[in-house]
C-alpha cells in the first residue's frame, strides 16, 4: 500500500489532465486481468460481474487534484496563475510547484517578497493569487514560450512524498491519490472472490474542478448502491479539536452528514441501510470505523445520489490532515484497514441484504 500510495502520489494529475494519472492505474488493473474502459470525459471504469439479482455497487475515487492552470506570461518570464479548485491562498507564498507543458514538466517557485523589503503592514497579509506570480527561471516571455509554457498549462503543488514516524506519510495530493490505490487494493481482492454483487470500480475525473465529472460513469453504469474514497478530516491537532473525533491511526471512517455550506447548498446524508451496514460489517470483522460529521466539505456523493430513481450513497474514507495544502497527511494502517472494511461490506451483500430505509 506504502508502495502504491507513493507512486500515484508523485504524477501530476490536475483536474481535467489526469490522464498520466489514469495510465498507471489502468497498467496496474492490466496486470489483474482486468480490462479498464475511459468514457469520454476521462473517467476509469473497471467492472467485476456478479449475481444480477444482487444490488449493483459503484465504489469510486478521484483522481485529479487541485492546482492551477496558467492565465498570463508576463514580459519578465514569470507566470501568473489562476485556481483550480480550493487552493489556500494562505498556504501559497513560496511553495515549489511543477508547470506541465507539453515539452516537459518545468519546476518553479511561487514568489514570496523578500523578507528584508517587507514592511510592517505586509507581514501578517494573507497575499490573494492574483497578485503572485511562479518564477520558473525565465528572463522573458520569449524564454517561457519557447520553452514551451502556454496559457492554460496545468500547475500542480511539487509532487513529493515525506516518510514520517509511526506509518505516517506527507506530500502532495494524497487527496484523492490514497483512495485511488485503496480502490486499486479492492480491485485485485475483487479478482479472487467466488460471489457477490456485481461491482463497478470507478477512478473519476474533475472532482476538485466541479465535483461532477463522475456523472457520465454513473449514468452509464445505474448503480443501486455507490461508495464513495476520499479523505476525511481528521480532528486529532489543536486547530481541528472543536470539529470532530476523527484521528490518525485510529481506522477508516464514515461520514453521517456532509453540507457545503458556502454557496452550493449540497452535501449527504447518508441512505441509512448503508450506515446499518457499514457498522455491523465493521463490528463482525473487528475493524474499528469512525465517525464524521461536518459542514464545510463537499464530494461528489452530493450529485451521484439524485441521479436515476436514486442511488443509495456513502461517504467512506481516511483520516487525513491539513487538506488541500502542498504536504498532507495520513497513515497507511488506515487505508489497509479501510480496503479490509470495503471488501467485507462488498461480501456481505447477499440475499438478506436489503435498502429499506426502515
Amino acid at each position: 500500500m506504502r508502495a502504491l500510495v507513493e507512486e500515484l502520489m508523485l504524477i501530476p494529475g490536475l483536474a481535467g489532465h489526469e490522464g498520466r494519472v489514469a495510465a498507471a492505474i489502468r497498467a496496474h488493473l492490466d496486470r489483474m486481468g482486468l480490462d479498464g474502459q475511459t468514457d469520454r470525459l476521462g473517467n476509469l471504469i473497471a467492472t467485476v460481474e456478479g449475481d444480477p439479482a444482487l444490488p449493483s455497487v459503484m465504489v469510486f475515487a478521484h483522481m485529479d487534484q487541485l492546482g492551477f492552470v496558467v492565465r498570463k506570461v508576463e514580459a519578465d518570464g514569470l507566470l501568473r496563475l489562476e485556481r483550480v479548485g480550493g487552493v489556500p491562498e494562505r498556504a501559497l507564498a513560496a511553495q515549489a510547484v511543477l508547470v506541465c507543458t507539453p515539452r516537459g514538466d518545468l519546476p518553479a517557485v511561487i514568489g514570496n517578497k523578500s523578507h528584508h523589503a517587507t514592511g510592517p503592514e505586509e507581514k501578517y497579509r494573507v497575499v490573494p493569487y492574483q497578485e503572485l506570480a511562479a518564477d520558473a527561471g525565465f528572463a522573458s516571455r520569449a524564454e517561457a514560450e519557447a520553452a514551451g509554457v502556454r496559457i492554460g498549462d496545468p500547475v500542480v503543488y511539487l509532487p513529493r512524498v515525506l516518510d514520517l514516524a509511526g506509518g505516517r506519510i506527507a506530500g502532495t495530493a494524497l487527496d484523492d491519490r490514497a483512495g485511488c490505490a485503496v480502490l486499486l487494493a479492492l480491485a485485485d481482492r475483487l479478482t479472487l472472490r467466488q460471489r457477490g454483487p456485481t461491482v463497478h470500480l470507478v477512478w473519476s475525473v474533475q472532482e476538485e474542478f466541479n465535483l461532477r465529472g463522475v456523472l457520465p460513469a454513473v449514468r452509464a453504469l445505474a448503480p443501486d448502491i455507490a461508495f464513495q474514497i476520499d479523505l476525511v478530516l481528521a480532528c486529532d491537532t489543536p486547530d481541528m479539536a472543536h470539529r470532530g473525533e476523527v484521528a490518525l491511526g485510529a481506522g477508516p471512517a464514515m461520514s453521517l452528514y456532509s453540507f457545503h455550506g458556502r454557496g452550493t447548498l449540497n452535501g449527504l446524508i447518508p441512505h441509512p441501510a448503508l450506515v446499518r451496514h457499514l457498522e455491523a460489517v465493521a463490528e463482525g470483522a473487528g475493524i474499528p470505523l469512525q465517525r464524521s460529521a461536518h459542514t464545510g466539505a463537499l464530494t461528489e456523493t452530493a450529485y451521484v445520489q439524485l441521479e436515476g430513481e436514486g442511488i443509495a450513497c456513502l461517504d467512506l474514507g481516511f483520516p487525513m490532515r491539513y487538506s488541500h495544502s502542498a504536504l498532507e497527511v495520513a497513515e497507511v494502517a488506515d487505508l489497509e484497514a479501510l480496503v479490509d472494511l470495503l471488501d467485507a461490506a462488498l461480501a456481505a451483500i447477499d440475499e438478506d441484504f436489503t435498502l429499506e430505509r426502515t
